[in-house]
């Protein structure tokens, strides 16, 4: 686990890192203000909540807040925002202050902007004109978070525009607040391609992940009768998920750095019909991997159908505020697997093909035992180019995995899915996107059929709307056929004693060839991981309070050492230079 920069009554700014670094853990306030009114959605905010975050050990918390309705804001102009609802922001905001947690507060369903942006620019740049004028006073503990979740009308591109125009507004009266832009496409990873950003330095790039989709909304009513079919989906914790997981993230890392930006994780989390052991495997590997890329994040949520706290009751699910908040990264399981796919395009494009809605332009051919797919217009919807390979056998209650293999000239994403050839061409295992880039990248999903055995299913790549030249080396599609119910080995929750962590110490560090390792009798073993998650080695026998490594091989990098005692644990970071 890291262990996020904790500032006091500092006295200079800090810089964008640091304070994305500052942010550190959080949790939304879900269904309270953003809902049409306060207490609509049967899940009030309450003056004690804060408290109780601050203790469990989160940094910050993000208050999703509706501002544009009738009893909130005017509707024409001059849009003046109810001065009544900014004093009661406000006093949420100084009640998490007051208890020493950093404050994300964003504007979240301003439907408006989303079915005719042009009809409500004038309106939704105003509301943020009246907000940061408002809330300039506030030092760095507040962040704005400029519009939750573009989509529809709002695309990646034309988001672009209305962003920089609003983060100018903002900096009139706001010159060094931290501005944190979302993405397009409802949030995810999708949008990130498109981003253009700002000339500022004070700028958070924030993604929502709630992959795999089918999981974390397996029995969500507000997804549909669709939604049914994925109950009973498990996550395992297996490196195939891993893996999964770890791709689809691997645009976001270059952008980050291609573009000396931070990211925070504003929405993750997995609803409440998925079974706790799969909640809990899940959230711990995405907050201590989020936590090894040096991001800051914000567990979807507090207190409703995918919350730690049941407010009824007031009993807290320690199972999910542990994997937020204490277990380690555990070892991931491995499998085995049967090939039931594998791409072969010398001929004939193997059977793959294309399929063009009117209004769209691109083609297909196999060249050098590659897949090229040439989209040069698509319009409306990505699915309007499609690439199909059918006959492909799917089995009840059997695991599967897609691995992709994929370059491309211009950066685009699109999505896989394997799903019905026929009427209603429903997808069995979710959708999966790929942010494809001009390296070439291995793109990885699994999923559990829940529908009835089908033995002529297909494979299809909805292309996107980027005009873009993509190329495909491979395709497998294989059965994951090892027993994923066998138990994982999981690594006991993090150590809370202080005198074991204060124990610990690496010297010297960063490290050349041999580094000493000092700590507490009661560690019982060290594994050293890198940024990814990787376990490059294991020091668990005749263990003593003194132990030197020959690190020479390790390659140059980053990485996390940690210390695991009897019933906790720790962990350090190490530089290899």
């Amino acid at each position: 686990m890291l262990y996020f920069l904790k500032i006091a009554g500092a006295q200079s700014l800090l810089n964008i890192f640091e304070l994305n670094n500052a942010l550190g853990r959080g949790i939304n306030m879900g269904d309270m203000f953003e809902a049409p009114s306060e207490g609509e959605w049967g899940n009030p905010y309450k003056e004690d909540y804060f408290q109780k975050i601050a203790t469990l050990g989160f940094n910050h918390v993000r208050i999703p807040i509706r501002w544009d309705v009738p009893s909130r804001a005017l509707q024409i102009d001059p849009y003046t925002i109810n001065p009544t609802f900014l004093t009661r922001i406000k006093s949420v905001v100084d009640n998490a202050i007051a208890n020493k947690l950093y404050v994300v507060f964003n504007m979240h369903h301003h439907e408006g902007i989303f079915a005719d942006p042009a009809k409500d620019k004038a309106k939704f740049l105003s509301q943020w004109a009246q907000i940061a004028d408002y809330f300039k006073g506030y030092d760095q503990k507040l962040l704005f978070e400029v519009l939750n979740e573009p989509h529809d009308n709002l695309t990646p591109l034309l988001w672009n525009i209305y962003f920089n125009d609003a983060v100018q507004i903002i900096r009139k009266t706001n010159p060094n607040r931290a501005v944190i832009m979302g993405m397009a496409n409802y949030g995810g990873l999708s949008g990130l391609p498109s981003v253009v950003l700002p000339d500022d330095k004070n700028i958070i790039i924030a993604i929502h992940y709630y992959d795999p989709f089918n999981f974390t909304h397996q029995g969500a009513e507000w997804v549909g009768a669709t939604s049914n079919a994925w109950l009973g989906t498990k996550w395992e914790d297996l490196e195939v998920e891993r893996k999964q997981i770890i791709s689809d993230f691997d645009f976001a890392i270059n952008f980050s750095k291609s573009k000396n930006v931070p990211i925070t994780i504003g929405e993750f989390g997995a609803y409440s019909k998925a079974d706790l052991e799969s909640r809990a495997k899940w959230t711990t590997f995405l907050a201590r991997w989020f936590e090894l890329q040096g991001w800051s994040w914000a567990y979807w949520e507090w207190s409703a159908g995918f919350g730690i706290y049941n407010p009824v009751n007031g009993l807290m699910n320690s199972k999910l505020a542990d994997a937020l908040l204490k277990n380690p990264m555990p070892e991931a399981k491995k499998i085995s697997t049967k090939s039931i796919y594998q791409s072969s395009f010398t001929k004939d494009n193997d059977g793959w093909n294309m399929s063009v809605q009117p209004g769209s332009t691109a083609s297909i051919a196999s060249t050098n035992n590659n897949l090229i797919a040439d989209v040069q217009t698509s319009v409306v919807n990505g699915w309007h180019v499609q690439l199909n390979k059918t006959n492909i056998p799917v089995t009840n209650k059997k695991r599967y995995q897609v691995i992709v293999k994929a370059f491309s000239t211009n950066p685009t994403s699109i999505t896989c899915y394997v799903g019905k050839n026929a009427a209603p061409y429903n997808s069995y295992s979710g959708y999966s996107n790929f942010n494809i880039s001009a390296e070439e990248k291995e793109f990885i999903y699994t999923f559990l059929m829940n529908d009835p055995t089908d033995n002529y299913a297909r494979i299809t790549f909805d292309m996107g709307l980027t005009k873009s030249k993509i190329t495909i080396s491979s395709i497998k599609f294989d059965e994951i056929v090892d027993d994923a119910s066998q138990p994982i080995v999981v690594v006991v929750p993090l150590a809370t004693e202080l005198e074991i962590e204060k124990s610990i110490k690496i010297t010297p560090n960063p490290v050349f060839n041999f580094v000493k390792l000092s700590h507490d009798k009661a560690i019982k073993s060290i594994t050293i991981f890198d940024s990814k998650g990787k376990s490059y080695l294991t020091k668990n026998n005749n263990l003593k309070t003194e132990t030197t490594l020959n690190l020479s091989n390790l390659p140059l990098g980053m990485y996390y050492v940690y210390f695991y005692a009897e019933k906790s644990g720790i962990a350090r970071k190490l530089i290899k230079q």
